[in-house]
């Protein structure tokens, strides 16, 4: 079975995040960029999948500059076979339709039997990749799934919400996508972050895959305007000088949260 797991970089969680008001795009330079850890969590899918299926065979696959390298490394370094990296400064600052033709169009040249998403990215956001992904392929998609099991000719997985939980199987060839109650990525071991310097890597542009990136800029959604977060009020202090109640009601009641 070949499976191919889409990762994605990210800037870290815990850094700033800050939007460039002149292009609408996220600056990516204001913080550490790493592997997006819902994409790790996918990750550690497929290799659990490969220790249960013989012959199973897990690549990456990353959109992204030049200097996701390293968080591709990473992945190969926690037990993934080989990545794919489409790297092409065209693409920078592409919208959900232009990233999911291009991803696309990577997985029409693999021919993978799975392909495992994260169901929401840290940055973006939208939660609709995996599903824009399998209608271009005409592919069934299994969404937000806790678990994950193939038996050869299907994938399955159960889908947690408010309403209980629901068990979902789709015929392969699939695309799911994965949530965080998910098993957390494994640490990569020193033996696997050497190895990792040997797998390879293909590097893949616009051209190699066919995208005409200018034929179909004009259908592609922009940025018309972006501004900064003002910044947080300081507040109001209620000091209890034996009427601290009465003020903190009359507060609450102004700002009609009672």
């Amino acid at each position: 079975m070949k499976i191919l797991v889409l990762v994605k970089e990210v800037p870290d969680t815990y850094g700033d995040r800050r939007i460039v008001p002149e292009t609408g795009l996220l600056d990516r330079a204001a913080s550490d960029r790493v592997p997006d850890e819902i994409g790790e969590r996918a990750i550690e899918a497929g290799l659990t999948l490969q220790a249960a299926v013989p012959d199973t065979t897990v690549t990456i696959v990353s959109m992204g500059p030049a200097e996701a390298g390293e968080s591709i490394r990473k992945g190969l370094a926690m037990g993934a076979d080989d990545a794919i990296h489409i790297a092409d400064e065209q693409l920078l600052g592409a919208d959900l339709t232009l990233t999911a033709e291009v991803l696309a169009a990577v997985i029409r040249r693999q021919t993978p039997d799975l392909v495992i998403a994260g169901n929401l990215s840290t940055d973006g956001g939208s939660g609709v990749l995996p599903a824009m992904l399998a209608e271009h392929l005409g592919w069934p998609h299994a969404t937000n799934l806790a678990t994950l099991q193939v038996d050869g000719v299907s994938v399955s997985g159960e889908r947690q919400s408010d309403a209980g939980v629901a068990t979902v199987t789709a015929a392969l060839p699939a695309v799911v996508s994965i949530t965080e109650a998910m098993p957390e990525a494994r640490f990569p071991s020193f033996k696997g972050i050497m190895g990792a310097k040997r797998k390879p890597v293909m590097i893949l542009s616009c051209a190699d895959l066919k995208v005409r990136v200018d034929d179909v800029a004009v259908s592609r959604s922009i940025v018309i305007a972006a501004s900064q977060r003002p910044p947080r009020d300081a507040g109001v202090t209620i000091v209890d000088e034996g009427d601290g109640g009465q003020r903190l009601a009359a507060f609450l009641l102004e700002q009609k949260l009672v």
